[in-house]
């Protein structure tokens, strides 16, 4: 491990010679920033994530039956495990999915799941990602950096190799795919991840397009090649559902591809992840996961929910307004840690201010216990300082629920924060999965 820290400034030199940067819209502009790395790796043994591997599984595998219910034959409506209305008002519910069975009935071909490691030793799950989770990359390519410049540091600790990540992703187009090439489907050079997409399109080996690249020719998707078009079989889009097809969605997009929809309802091509998971990743569907799990594979969750209030039930309604000064409030149309509110650090104003927006609009927000969760050891101006961390776990599935022996540790730059978001600032560091030799 020392030898890998005395590396860090050659480390981080090519990472930057390697663009591996994050893009940020702050204040209407567009700002590319490195994506701070820290050569310090968060380290999981193996039988916790023995434990991990199986509850994410499991979580992932219950999300999938979600959205294939609710776009479908909607029994966990009629059942009542989950109020009608509290899903077809989510804004990541899309009726214009309804009905369409994606290729071998996958919807969430690559999940991010986001937890947390509390300090009572207790995973938790702060969020699902079912959209298009990004982040896989900077792990892929900061361990390939750290190998080549302390080789003996993975020598001498035992560490799952994460060099499959670009296999995986390319098994699971594969196995989706209509017939023709993969696509990966950027907005282009200006898109906050675009360093990801492209390194993805690589490491894959799928063809990297934008819009003007791709067209639909009565119901087929094509790839504007040198030569002739050529049939796109499986396209993992990096474009929100809302700028995917301008004839279906937002009118406006000029990121989108025309009548993609009809391709994809069609059954000519696979879109990675389906168009319209955001139902199942909403910030208060959330909180019907575990219900999710008893009600379809009749098991007990593995892993934790943290502790989670509905405002809109009267009784969370209630609780929420007792003890808003010792929540986080969510809202559940933001992202990236935005919307995030800690009631610890109002003022009594701005608590009753808060109050009125949760009483006028209770299925906007969620409310959640503080979890205490642990810190880990930074690098930061010649010494170890200790910040907060999480993990975001990535989940591939195609014919089999597979789960990437690595993932994308974010850590917070703050002190005081509790607040790890790439887009909020924070850094990232390797995530070491110890084999049990």
């Amino acid at each position: 491990m020392q030898d890998l820290l005395t590396q860090k400034d050659q480390v981080n030199e090519q990472l930057a010679r390697y663009g591996v940067k994050f893009g940020i819209y702050k204040d209407g502009k567009f700002n590319e920033r490195l994506f701070p790395f820290d050569p310090i790796p968060r380290q999981i043994e193996a039988r916790d994530y023995e434990m991990l591997e199986k509850g994410l599984r499991q979580r992932v595998t219950a999300l999938n039956l979600f959205l294939a219910d609710i776009y479908g034959k909607k029994r966990i409506l009629r059942d009542s495990i989950i109020p009608e209305e509290f899903v077809f008002c989510s804004p990541g519910y899309l009726a214009e999915c309804e009905g369409i069975k994606p290729p071998k009935g996958i919807y969430s071909h690559i999940s991010g799941i986001d937890l947390v490691l509390g300090k009572d030793g207790v995973w938790y799950v702060l969020e699902d990602n079912l959209r298009i989770p990004s982040g896989a990359s900077y792990p892929l390519i900061a361990r390939r950096l750290c190998r080549n410049c302390s080789p003996r540091t993975f020598r001498s600790n035992n560490i799952r190799d994460n060099r499959n990540y670009g296999a995986l992703l390319k098994q699971v187009m594969d196995e989706v795919n209509t017939g023709g090439i993969n696509v990966i489907f950027t907005p282009g050079r200006y898109n906050a991840a675009y360093f990801e997409h492209s390194y993805l399109a690589e490491q894959s080996g799928a063809v990297l397009a934008e819009s003007a690249d791709l067209f639909v020719d009565q119901g087929v998707l094509y790839y504007k090649a040198s030569r002739d078009p050529v049939k796109v079989g499986s396209i993992y889009r990096r474009v929100s559902d809302e700028y995917l097809d301008p004839l279906c969605f937002e009118p406006s997009s000029l990121i989108g591809v025309p009548n993609l929809m009809d391709a994809y309802r069609a059954g000519n091509v696979a879109i990675l992840n389906a168009p319209g998971n955001g139902v199942a990743d909403d910030k208060g569907i959330y909180y019907f996961v575990p219900k999710m799990i008893a009600y379809y594979l009749e098991e007990e969750p593995i892993l934790h929910n943290a502790p989670t209030f509905l405002p809109y039930f009267p009784e969370d309604m209630a609780y929420t307004m007792e003890h808003i000064h010792e929540l986080v409030i969510k809202d559940v149309a933001e992202a990236g840690g935005y919307g995030v509110i800690f009631g610890e650090n109002l003022s009594p104003a701005e608590l009753e201010k808060l109050k009125e927006a949760v009483r006028q609009e209770p299925r906007r927000f969620i409310a959640q216990t503080v979890i205490d969760f642990q810190d880990l050891p930074v690098w930061e101006d010649g010494a170890q300082v200790m910040r907060k961390a999480d993990l975001r776990a990535f989940v591939l599935t195609g014919e089999n629920v597979r789960v990437w022996p690595s993932g994308l540790t974010r850590f917070s730059r703050n002190p005081d924060s509790f607040v790890v978001n790439s887009s909020q600032g924070g850094g990232f560091k390797d995530t070491w999965i110890m084999t049990s030799l």
